[in-house]
């Protein structure tokens, strides 16, 4: 199983556990607004370097 599989069933998992504790918004929120959060405090060379890795070798 890949790394990107990996985590994409690790969100979906804690989207429907937060789901019936704390409401679909809310949890749409954090699922979504986690990965954004990380995203922008990466500096910006990191941000740069990010963006022009190909898909295959982030999970290297």
């Amino acid at each position: 199983m890949s790394t990107r599989t990996k985590l994409v069933i690790g969100g979906v998992a804690v989207g429907l556990l937060l789901m019936p504790l704390i409401g679909f918004w809310w949890a749409l929120l954090v699922v979504l607004g986690v990965p954004a959060a990380a995203y922008l405090m990466l500096d910006p060379s990191q941000r740069r370097r990010l963006r022009h890795v190909s898909r295959k070798e982030i999970g290297r």
